[in-house]
């Protein structure tokens, strides 16, 4: 007997904490009757339903890599309308889920799951995964990686250090590598801007230690072993 929130998670439909919202949303059910945090369950035994439709715990593990472009969201649906991260994967045969966010106007590497399991122990901050992003700036680029190093502090809010390096300067600007191993919301972009940067594209290229390489824009690919075992799956 399991907590019904980390059965649900480990079916790969959503993370814990998503799970346990759902749960006190009243969206779940387990047998029929409606699931309070706390309730437990046997994954083998008992029928465990999301707004009435049965929870699939024999669903093989799928790990992707998608490159995601710009104009997209990471939701699995998104109330405006507007194009979402998991239309660009919806063709690999899998129900799966994004791992964390990437904002509408970054591009880069997102990876994506059905391993609860794994998306929840990714995005604890115990984990202190290194994303690495390429971003694309104007305004004076030394002085702006310098003040990226030295940023303890964003908006009032402490941060860890990030690891800054210059790629390439140009005329008003240049090319930054920026990386972090915290979450915060559009962390990247907050950091440039009160660096004196602005930011006018943002890459992300590599997350917990999987690369994007030569992945083209809008497709995507299963992780290799190499990369499982790095994300501690094999």
């Amino acid at each position: 007997m399991e907590r019904v929130q980390k059965l649900i998670a480990a079916a790969g439909i959503c993370s814990r904490r998503a799970a346990e919202e759902l749960i006190t949303a009243q969206r779940v059910t387990v047998d029929g009757a409606v699931c309070v945090l706390g309730d437990r369950a046997d994954a083998e035994k008992n029928e465990i339903r999301i707004d009435g439709k049965l929870v699939c715990f024999t669903e093989e593990k799928r790990y992707l890599m998608l490159n995601k472009p710009r104009g997209y969201v990471t939701t699995m649906a998104d109330e405006k309308g507007r194009r979402t991260a998991a239309e660009l994967v919806e063709n690999c045969g899998t129900r799966v889920y994004p791992v964390g966010r990437l904002d509408m106007d970054s591009e880069g590497l997102l990876l994506f799951t059905n391993d609860g399991e794994l998306t929840n122990r990714l995005l604890h901050p115990r984990f202190e995964a290194d994303k690495t992003y390429q971003v694309r700036v104007t305004g004076d680029v030394e002085s702006g990686a310098r003040l990226l190093r030295e940023m303890r502090d964003l908006g009032g809010e402490p941060i860890a250090p990030a690891a800054v390096r210059v790629l390439k300067k140009d005329d008003g600007g240049g090319l930054i590598s920026v990386t972090i191993h915290e979450g915060k919301n559009r962390q990247v972009r907050r950091m440039c801007a009160q660096a004196g940067l602005s930011v006018k594209r943002l890459r992300r290229v590599a997350e917990h230690g999987v690369k994007l390489g030569s992945l083209p824009l809008g497709q995507w690919r299963e992780l290799t072993e190499e990369e499982l075992r790095m994300l501690g799956v094999k």
